[in-house]
């Protein structure tokens, strides 16, 4: 069987279309298969990485806005992608695919709509709970609709009837034990550990709320903390250095029961030992602090298109697995009073992260995979 997997723009995009095609992979070893991305954005460097063959077209989203710089980025992207669905048809016709899958990204449009023309078995997957545009016009066309929240559902238009997989979850997450990553960042028994990070890249707005929180959490020793700054916030490092905070490894520093971090790159250990975890509402995360059962605390980026962190964190929120500051409501004081509640109240805090754990779909990679291989059949 052969495979041909759209994707690209984001890891959130990327990840969990690599997860998905690497289990088909893993269960039918003589299957083939190809991805499409552009050559200017992180697929390019993922894809190859992960084994598998990998071929570009041109294509780039419109530009919301009417001045003029705007109409003419607009009109160059219009034969973009009269451009880029010519190239995928020929990309298809040369592969021969058995099915195509879409993962979002701008790029899975054109390639989707020349398979649906060509007739070729066809299906998405939708990551976040608000649907970004392309999947929402792709929803009315491929044979089948994959959704990681189901509260998505309800803002498409579809052929089919989705079908709720869930997001695919990294091994090494599911594999982690509590016990073991307590002991293995020596954090005592009965203490609470908070995690707290904005992505990968930091986020100014929760490291600035977080840094008084820090600096009382290290100078009461009540209760241990884990702060990720992120690799775009190397002056906070300077500022904790300021207060006292000492160095503990390469881009760590550390005082009392707090660590700060430049980029944490054990999350798997960190998420397993937390009690609480503070961070952005992006589809991955959330699938793994489902997975893993953590109450948490979520502060949407507002800056994401269609606003869809806001929808991720409030699929949680509505069913009591989670809490919500949005970023125009967020400082210390309003961060660290949900903080303390949750802390104070080990009642309240086993139910959100028992809510939490009961929405984990665990076996996505495998839902997935057997919609893909139905259609290829």
């Amino acid at each position: 069987m052969k495979f041909l997997f759209a994707t690209g723009g984001t890891a959130g995009h990327i990840n969990p279309a690599l997860a998905s095609a690497q289990y088909i992979k893993e269960q039918y070893p003589e299957s083939e298969i190809m991805f499409i991305g552009t050559a200017d954005h992180m697929e390019a460097r993922l894809v190859p990485a992960a084994g598998f063959d990998f071929k570009t077209i041109e294509i780039n989203g419109f530009r919301r806005s009417l001045s003029p710089k705007a109409i003419t980025y607009n009109i160059k992207t219009v034969f973009r992608l009269l451009k880029s669905e010519k190239a995928s048809r020929r990309i298809i016709k040369d592969f021969a695919p058995d099915v195509v899958i879409g993962f979002g990204g701008y790029v899975s449009g054109p390639v989707l709509d020349a398979a649906v023309k060509l007739g070729v078995p066809s299906c998405i997957h939708e990551q976040n709970a608000y649907p970004g545009i392309t999947n929402k016009q792709l929803a009315k066309k491929v044979d089948r609709v994959m959704l990681t929240v189901e509260d998505a559902k309800k803002h498409l238009e579809y052929k089919n009837e989705p079908v709720l997989t869930g997001l695919p979850v990294r091994g090494e997450i599911l594999r982690k034990n509590r016990e073991e990553a307590r002991k293995e960042l020596g954090i005592p028994d009965g203490t609470m550990l908070v995690l707290s990070f904005g992505g990968s890249l930091g986020a100014a707005p929760l490291n600035e709320a977080m840094f008084d929180i820090i600096l009382q959490h290290s100078e009461q020793g009540n209760v241990y903390h884990i702060h990720s700054v992120g690799t775009n916030g190397k002056e906070y490092l300077a500022k904790f250095a300021e207060k006292g905070f000492e160095e503990a490894g390469e881009n760590i520093l550390r005082k009392g029961s707090c660590e700060v971090r430049l980029y944490i790159d054990n999350m798997d250990t960190c998420m397993a030992a937390a009690d609480l975890v503070v961070g952005r509402a992006g589809a991955s995360s959330l699938s793994e602090i489902e997975a893993m059962g953590k109450a948490s605390i979520l502060i949407p980026s507002p800056y994401v298109a269609e606003n869809h962190q806001f929808h991720n964190a409030m699929a949680l929120v509505n069913r009591n697995a989670a809490r919500i500051i949005e970023e125009k409501d967020l400082s210390s004081e309003s961060l660290k009073k949900v903080m303390d509640e949750l802390l104070s109240d080990s009642e309240t805090l086993f139910e959100i992260q028992k809510n939490a754990k009961d929405m984990a779909i665990l076996d996505s990679r495998e839902k997935i995979a057997e919609i893909i291989i139905s259609l290829a059949k």
